[in-house]
């Protein structure tokens, strides 16, 4: 079955979803704030931190904003917030892992839990589902910045450990350990990139009918639209036709 991988698209998704600027660019600070309050606060010895600010440019959140998010880490403002990973099946038990930056840990649990029980699926324990991902870093360029041979020869000669080059740009993935380094040579050869996160990447993808497909797509977006949810990542894929129904 031709599909979209749901790992593809739930960013595209989520930028839909996510139309009210305010609520995005507050769920981008937060990232920021916790990302320096963690590790120092220069992006370029802080990866998580330069991750969380190529996503806000990615989304034109303007500079003040930024800087604001990372002052706030700076001078202790503001709320503590806790990270917290979610896992679960949605219907047609296809696995979901939710990343969470919340200040209120109750809150958040209910939350999410009553949107899996809704969907005719259900919460679990952590390490329930994350098995069937792999932890790896993604940095993406656009299909502009250089031919497909161009960007696997950099790739491989970075460290990388896979490149997928297609219509929608290059996407290139590294290990935990080596994403820092791969990242730092790719942006000293090609410039800043659209993205570069950790991520959790499916392990095999599911295709799943236009009726589950739908059911899922609506629980991913009730996550995505929680304020306290920064990332969703599931394993299913859906097709064409549904992805146009569902304007993705």
């Amino acid at each position: 079955m031709a599909g979209h991988s749901q790992f593809k698209n739930i960013m595209h998704r989520k930028g839909r979803q996510d139309a009210q600027k305010s609520k995005l660019f507050g769920k981008l600070a937060r990232e920021i704030t916790v990302a320096a309050k963690l590790g120092t606060p220069d992006p370029n010895m802080n990866p998580r931190l330069r991750a969380a600010i190529i996503a806000a440019r990615q989304e034109n959140m303007p500079k003040d904003n930024i800087e604001r998010a990372v002052k706030k880490a700076l001078g202790n403002e503001g709320e503590n917030y806790d990270e917290i990973r979610y896992e679960g099946y949605g219907p047609g038990g296809v696995a979901v892992i939710v990343e969470a930056l919340t200040d209120n840990r109750n809150r958040a649990a209910s939350d999410i839990r009553s949107f899996f029980t809704k969907s005719g699926g259900n919460l679990g324990e952590t390490g329930s589902v994350s098995f069937m991902f792999d932890r790896t870093g993604i940095i993406e360029y656009d299909r502009s910045v250089a031919s497909d041979d161009a960007v696997l020869d950099a790739a491989i000669e970075a460290g990388a450990d896979d490149v997928v080059s297609g219509e929608g740009g290059h996407e290139i993935y590294a290990s935990t350990e080596g994403y820092r380094d791969v990242a730092k040579a790719l942006e000293a050869k090609f410039g800043e990139p659209r993205k570069a996160a950790l991520i959790w990447k499916p392990q095999n993808t599911v295709a799943v009918d236009d009726e589950t497909g739908e059911k899922l797509l609506k629980l991913m977006d009730l996550l995505n639209e929680h304020d306290d949810v920064q990332q969703v990542y599931a394993n299913f894929e859906v097709s064409d036709a549904l992805m146009a129904k569902m304007g993705g």
